[in-house]
């Protein structure tokens, strides 16, 4: 607590039965002060204190994900949110093709949040990471599902041959016509070219 250094005719013994010494300064503590804080609605909620780097990371988020797909896409309160089981299809534009696999893992980290899917490429097992707010990625489809509710945050065993799903070519092309079955009946039976869906 600060003290509060006065002028005052004040006098001390340094011990019993010394002298008498004369000082010309005290030390007076602050009262405390008599204003509390306004009560909160619930008693159980404590005030948030926002940090520097929370205010960064807000703003980062913001700046990369305007319309907010991407963050309501892997929100935890989202029931229609990805989640670790579902097979993924993920676009960049330094790739020629997009990347489709199973998501073993999602990495919440903010601005830093990032997926990590297993595929396949010539019969060999295949992990890739994504960064969901990087401008490399332009789009995210959910191709397929999971049949339960995953009981892991991680399907790390999927790397072992019993677990493995292996490739989901099969699954990327029987999505992509069922699509385009889609888009020909809403165009009239005028079949259209497919188009990824952009953030």
């Amino acid at each position: 607590m600060p003290r509060v250094f006065g002028l005052v005719n004040k006098t001390h013994r340094v011990k019993p039965g010394s002298p008498v010494y004369r000082t010309g300064f005290a030390v007076y503590t602050t009262p405390k002060t008599t204003l509390g804080r306004l009560p909160l609605t619930h008693a159980h909620l404590k005030r948030p204190f926002p940090t520097p780097v929370q205010a960064h990371h807000d703003y980062q988020i913001r700046k990369m994900d305007p319309s907010g797909a991407r963050t309501k896409l892997f929100a935890k309160d989202n029931k229609d949110a990805a989640r670790v089981g579902d097979v993924l299809m993920v676009s960049a534009k330094r790739s020629a093709e997009p990347f489709a696999g199973v998501l073993m893992c999602i990495r919440r980290r903010g601005i830093e949040t990032a997926i990590l899917l297993r595929g396949q490429l010539s019969r060999i097992g295949v992990e890739m990471w994504f960064k969901v707010y990087s401008r490399n990625v332009t789009g995210i489809e959910i191709i397929k599902r999971a049949a339960k509710r995953a009981r892991r945050a991680k399907l790390t065993y999927l790397r072992h041959p019993k677990h493995d799903v292996g490739s989901v070519e099969h699954l990327v092309r029987e999505w992509k016509r069922t699509r385009m079955n889609y888009a020909a009946r809403a165009s009239g039976g005028k079949k259209k070219k497919m188009r990824t869906t952009n953030f």
